[in-house]
Parts: structure tokens; sequence; C-alpha cells
């Protein structure tokens, strides 16, 4: 990834099981249609390096990061919460902090799915201004797309309906463009999903 791409770079720290996919998907399309870059952990897959070195080395690489911290229940087989969205916040909020000039520029979304439920569980971030998004695929687009609006200063980036006409356009079309590429939609992968978003729109906008 390019050290000129930092500015245009958004780092996304989400569940990825497919209970959230639908948001997930929302989200990138919604960055891509702003003119950003999505950035996540499943992009590389890179034996030879851990897990955490790699998300270390995305969130350097961008000045927006995009957190979700809706994912606290249970995990049923172990009655254990995953820790990995408020650690990797943290592990954001640390660059900032403590990074050079240019990771001071760093600028954070933070989404729940609830309005003030944070607060029960991780209240030392109370004073940030969350969203909620409601599990909606289709509220979290305008979220996520005024946040970069006012974020970036961009006058030219289009408005938040406008991205949710073209969302549910893109999907419906998606089983198809896979079909073209020998794939199938249960089986895109991050790369996969952002290329065929980035050739759709190029296409059609």
């Amino acid at each position: 990834m390019s050290k000129a791409s930092y500015s245009r770079s958004v780092f996304i720290n989400c569940p990825f099981d497919e209970d959230y996919r639908q948001t997930f998907n929302a989200i990138i399309f919604t960055i891509l249609n702003c003119g950003y870059i999505p950035r996540c952990a499943m992009e590389i897959e890179d034996a030879g390096e851990t897990r955490i070195s790699k998300i270390f080395n995305i969130i350097s690489e961008c000045k927006f990061g995009i957190h979700d911290i809706s994912r606290t229940e249970l995990d049923q087989a172990n009655q254990l919460p995953r820790f990995n969205m408020p650690l990797e916040l943290g592990m954001y909020f640390g660059a900032k902090r403590y990074g050079d000039k240019k990771q001071k520029q760093k600028t954070c979304l933070i989404l729940d799915r609830e309005q003030y439920r944070y607060q029960i569980f991780i209240s030392d971030i109370s004073g940030q201004d969350i969203h909620c998004h409601n599990n909606d695929p289709v509220e979290v687009i305008p979220i996520v797309r005024g946040w970069l609006r006012n974020q970036s200063g961009r006058t030219t980036i289009i408005g938040g309906v406008e991205i949710q006409n073209r969302y549910e356009l893109f999907i419906d079309n998606l089983p198809d463009l896979c079909a073209a590429l020998q794939l199938t939609v249960d089986e895109l992968i991050f790369n996969d999903y952002t290329t065929i978003i980035e050739a759709w729109l190029k296409e059609n906008y």
C-alpha cells in the first residue's frame, strides 16, 4: 500500500462473521463510493506475520478508522465475549496519541447497535460521538458517508440516499457480476468484493 494513500485509507474494525456480513459489505461499498480505500485485516493472508502485527501495519497506513463495537454477546461454545474490536479500537487510539505528526491526524467513527449501550461495557470512551446503526446495513450507509464528508471537508461526496440506491442496485446485480468471474456471492473474499465494486462503479457512474 502506497504511503501516498494514507489520506484516503479507511481502516475497518468490525466483526467478520456471517451475521455481520451485510453491514460490513455496506460499509465497504460506502467507502468506495465516497472515493476512499477500505482496509482491513482480511486483505492480507501471510502466515509469516502475526495477526496483531498485520493490524498495526494497516492502522499505521490509514488516516481514517471505522470501529464497530456492537458485538459483545457471549460465544455459545465457551460463554466468553470477543474483545477483538475494543482491542483494535485501543490500538487505533494509541497510534493517534503516541504516533508521529501524520499519525496524530487520525480520526475515527465508532459504531454500535444501540445508542449509549457502550457505556455499560466500555465506559472509558464516554464523551466520544458514538453512532447507532440498529444492525441495519442500509442505516449504516448515511452514517459512514456523513462522517467521511465532515472529516474530509470534501464537497464532491455524493449523498447518502444516492449511495443507498446504488447499493441496492449493486446487490441485485452482484450474482451476475460474480457469475461473469466464475465466482459465487458466498465465496467472495474481501479483495474480490472491493475489485467488483470498483469495476461496477467505473462502468455505471
